[in-house]
Protein backbone atom coordinates (compact mmCIF):
# COMPACT_ATOMS: atom_id res chain seq x y z
CA UNK A 1 0.00 0.00 0.00
CA UNK A 2 1.39 3.36 -1.07
CA UNK A 3 0.93 6.19 1.42
CA UNK A 4 1.57 9.75 0.30
CA UNK A 5 2.01 12.76 2.50
CA UNK A 6 -0.60 15.38 1.52
CA UNK A 7 1.45 18.17 3.12
CA UNK A 8 4.46 17.44 0.92
CA UNK A 9 2.62 18.72 -2.16
CA UNK A 10 1.55 21.89 -0.38
CA UNK A 11 5.12 22.60 0.70
CA UNK A 12 6.38 22.27 -2.88
CA UNK A 13 3.61 24.55 -4.15
CA UNK A 14 4.33 27.22 -1.52
CA UNK A 15 8.04 27.04 -2.30
CA UNK A 16 7.39 27.41 -6.02
CA UNK A 17 5.04 30.39 -5.50
CA UNK A 18 7.58 32.04 -3.20
CA UNK A 19 10.34 31.64 -5.79
CA UNK A 20 8.11 33.10 -8.52
CA UNK A 21 7.26 36.11 -6.34
CA UNK A 22 10.93 36.75 -5.56
CA UNK A 23 11.81 36.48 -9.25
CA UNK A 24 9.05 38.91 -10.21
CA UNK A 25 10.21 41.40 -7.56
CA UNK A 26 13.80 41.26 -8.84
CA UNK A 27 12.65 41.88 -12.41
CA UNK A 28 10.48 44.81 -11.34
CA UNK A 29 13.34 46.48 -9.47
CA UNK A 30 15.72 45.95 -12.38
CA UNK A 31 13.16 47.30 -14.82
CA UNK A 32 12.66 50.52 -12.86
CA UNK A 33 16.21 51.68 -13.40
CA UNK A 34 16.40 53.90 -16.48
CA UNK A 35 19.54 54.98 -18.27
CA UNK A 36 20.24 58.68 -18.72
CA UNK A 37 22.32 60.63 -21.21
CA UNK A 38 24.24 63.67 -20.04
CA UNK A 39 25.65 66.08 -22.57
CA UNK A 40 28.53 68.23 -21.44
CA UNK A 41 29.28 71.78 -22.47
CA UNK A 42 32.30 70.45 -24.37
CA UNK A 43 30.00 68.24 -26.49
CA UNK A 44 30.71 64.88 -24.83
CA UNK A 45 27.78 62.46 -24.42
CA UNK A 46 27.83 60.35 -21.24
CA UNK A 47 25.43 57.40 -20.88
CA UNK A 48 24.71 56.51 -17.26
CA UNK A 49 23.16 53.55 -15.47
CA UNK A 50 20.30 55.02 -13.48
CA UNK A 51 19.64 58.66 -12.72
CA UNK A 52 22.69 60.77 -11.82
CA UNK A 53 22.63 62.39 -8.38
CA UNK A 54 23.42 66.08 -7.99
CA UNK A 55 25.16 67.08 -4.75
CA UNK A 56 24.47 70.78 -4.24
CA UNK A 57 26.98 71.00 -1.38
CA UNK A 58 29.96 69.88 -3.48
CA UNK A 59 28.69 71.01 -6.89
CA UNK A 60 29.34 67.55 -8.31
CA UNK A 61 27.08 65.15 -10.21
CA UNK A 62 27.65 61.47 -9.36
CA UNK A 63 26.76 58.71 -11.80
CA UNK A 64 27.53 55.11 -12.74
CA UNK A 65 28.91 54.73 -16.25
CA UNK A 66 28.10 51.90 -18.67
CA UNK A 67 31.00 49.82 -17.29
CA UNK A 68 29.57 50.03 -13.76
CA UNK A 69 32.21 52.48 -12.50
CA UNK A 70 31.17 55.25 -10.08
CA UNK A 71 32.20 58.63 -11.51
CA UNK A 72 31.71 62.33 -10.82
CA UNK A 73 31.57 65.40 -13.00
CA UNK A 74 31.33 69.06 -12.09
CA UNK A 75 27.65 70.02 -12.36
CA UNK A 76 28.62 73.26 -14.12
CA UNK A 77 30.07 71.16 -16.97
CA UNK A 78 26.71 69.40 -17.61
CA UNK A 79 24.66 71.09 -20.33
CA UNK A 80 21.68 68.71 -20.35
CA UNK A 81 20.48 65.48 -18.73
CA UNK A 82 17.71 63.40 -20.32
CA UNK A 83 16.24 59.96 -19.69
CA UNK A 84 17.19 57.48 -22.41
CA UNK A 85 14.24 55.79 -24.08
Amino acid sequence: MLVTDPLKGRYKMKKMISMLCIGAAVLMVAGCSSDYVMSTKSGEMIVTQGKPKIDKDTGMTSYVDQDGVNRQINTNDVAQMIEKE
